[in-house]
């Protein structure tokens, strides 16, 4: 089992935003911005492009409700979507929030946040769902 499921399995602890019985979305703990999350698929899958186009559908319509989440608790132009998954041998998408595209650049310095500034993001994202 990968990081990335013992955490949609609760194994490893995380700051959750959303889930259902196919999909995981939480903090990353690297944060280009307050409210970046990761959406993750349950099942264990390394490349995004080698989910089947069903689960690739479905994962984007649960990342864009998390999305809508994220842009109403931390108000951004948009939330940007990246799909890049050479870190993490797991499917994922990253979720942003941007005020210009330079807020995307994975090579921009990471924020450093406490155990508490991560739960009161998670709990704002959370609130903000539909």
């Amino acid at each position: 089992m990968d990081i990335f499921s013992k955490i949609a399995a609760g194994e490893i602890p995380s700051y959750k935003c959303a889930e259902n019985d196919k999909y995981y979305a939480f903090l990353d703990i690297n944060p280009l911005a307050k409210g970046h999350t990761l959406v993750i698929p349950r099942r264990e899958v390394d490349y995004f492009f080698d989910l089947d186009d069903t689960e690739i559908a479905e994962m984007t319509v649960f990342a864009k409700k998390v999305a809508h989440a994220i842009k109403k608790a931390f108000p951004c132009r948009k939330v940007g979507m990246a799909v890049l998954g050479l870190e993490v041998a797991h499917a994922h998408i990253h979720l942003v929030p941007m005020q210009s595209e330079g807020d995307m650049n994975f090579a921009n310095p990471k924020l450093k946040l406490k155990d508490k500034e991560f739960e009161e993001i998670a709990r704002k994202i959370r609130e903000n769902l539909e």
